[in-house]
């Protein structure tokens, strides 16, 4: 009983600190992108900055209880959590509101809650606690399905509430596999399917065939020892073929039409002079005035609560996905950098943690972690600075909003909670 006592204060402070660090630079950036007129109360709940301080506050109690709670009960009702969140993701169908065009919240006495951001932590709950059975080789293909399954019913619900944003951070779970196992080929397969789609895109399927052709024919020609028959090299040029087109048909058919122009654009696709000004103006809006506040920055910034476009509301949905904008432009080169430092720190520090310990369970829930922050944060400033096409996703930790703020929060404290308790851990 003196041990357990002992280790309930044994939490990894440097990624407490990180956490905290990130929370509160966050605070300042939301308060500068939202504050209109003067401050007469920092908890003004009719102001942006003032809600997030009060959900902020919050926080710290769902910390707080997060910790309070044996470490494992996280392994023990994995199960249960996980069924519990999709059961919350399919009440949306029938309870949700719309915002946005996306049916994600629910409206709670003046709040909203979104749902998607607690499922991702119940799915790595889940995930890790599928993993760690005794039972479960996740070489096994059999294995493998099942854990792929366990992703997508919780992805497939939202993207049915056309939230394709949140549904594409669920493609974090394959470093947590690559991780305990899979094979190499896994790897290659994903990077292949992503230049296919990408060559399907950018020149033609005619183009793009001609090239896996003679990439995979070169290729067995090239081996001395023809392991392979010259039949299974004609059949998987047959089958990257049959993708290319499917990949075209996706596009045009599939596709709502933003999301092909937002695709367009960062493909270069678009020639026409008259069509890619009307973009300009329309869906690509917001990420020109982003680019245009983070450059206005330049190396040391304007200042906090001096940047003109900051103030100025220019860049829509600044406090939210675009928060990154006002750090470049307030923060500069220097304070961007800064936070792209600490986030990278953060994830450092998880890894770190996650290799430490002894249970499978706590290692897989801790590479979970890292890898759904780290896509956050990779998917969230690439598309502020324009390297990838827009996706709506917040900037964990630092991004407007209660849900998200509560959900990453979990997401993590329970981790540190789990690395707590790693010397009980069998």
């Amino acid at each position: 009983m003196n041990t357990n006592r002992t280790n309930k204060f044994k939490l990894d402070w440097i990624t407490i600190l990180l956490f905290l660090m990130l929370v509160g630079f966050g605070w300042l950036n939301i308060l500068s992108a939202s504050m209109s007129g003067e401050i007469t109360s920092y908890f003004d709940m009719s102001q942006r900055y003032g809600k997030q301080l009060f959900f902020i506050v919050l926080t710290l109690g769902i910390i707080i209880l997060t910790l309070s709670i044996e470490a494992k009960f996280y392994e023990r009702f994995a199960s249960i959590i996980y069924v519990v969140s999709i059961l919350s993701l399919i009440g949306l169908f029938f309870f949700g509101k719309t915002i946005n065009g996306a049916t994600s919240w629910y409206d709670i006495g003046g709040f909203t809650l979104q749902p998607s951001e607690f499922a991702k932590f119940a799915t790595a709950l889940a995930v890790a606690k599928f993993i760690s059975d005794l039972q479960t080789d996740i070489k096994n293909l059999k294995d493998q399905l099942k854990t792929v399954l366990i992703i997508l019913v919780p992805a497939i619900l939202i993207v049915l509430q056309n939230d394709a944003g949140s549904t594409i951070v669920y493609a974090a779970f394959f470093f947590v596999f690559y991780r305990e196992g899979i094979p190499h080929t896994y790897l290659l397969f994903g990077l292949a399917i992503i230049a296919i789609a990408i060559l399907s895109l950018k020149f033609s399927v005619l183009i793009t065939s001609l090239i896996v052709t003679a990439l995979i024919l070169g290729y067995y020609f090239s081996q001395r020892k023809k392991n392979k028959s010259l039949l299974q090299s004609v059949f998987l040029v047959s089958i990257c073929v049959v993708f290319s087109f499917g990949v075209q048909f996706f596009y045009n058919n599939i596709l709502q039409t933003h999301q092909q122009n937002r695709i367009s654009l960062w493909l270069h696709l678009e020639n026409d002079p008259a069509k890619l000004e009307q973009m300009k103006r329309t869906i690509l809006y917001n990420l020109n005035e982003s680019e245009k506040a983070i450059s206005s920055g330049s190396v040391t910034g304007k200042g906090f609560l001096q940047g003109t476009r900051t103030i100025g509301k220019f860049v829509p949905e600044q406090d939210t996905d675009y928060i990154f904008s006002t750090v470049g432009e307030e923060w500069g080169f220097l304070g961007s950098t800064a936070v792209v430092i600490t986030f990278i720190l953060l994830l450092i520090r998880i890894l770190y943690l996650a290799e430490l310990q002894k249970s499978q369970f706590s290692r897989v829930y801790g590479y979970s972690v890292a890898s759904i922050l780290f896509l956050h944060f990779m998917i969230n400033i690439g598309m502020v600075m324009g390297l990838i096409p827009t996706v709506g996703i917040p900037l964990p930790f630092f991004s407007y909003g209660g849900s998200s703020l509560f959900g990453f929060t979990l997401l993590l404290f329970i981790f540190i909670k789990l690395d707590s308790n790693r010397i009980n851990e069998w």
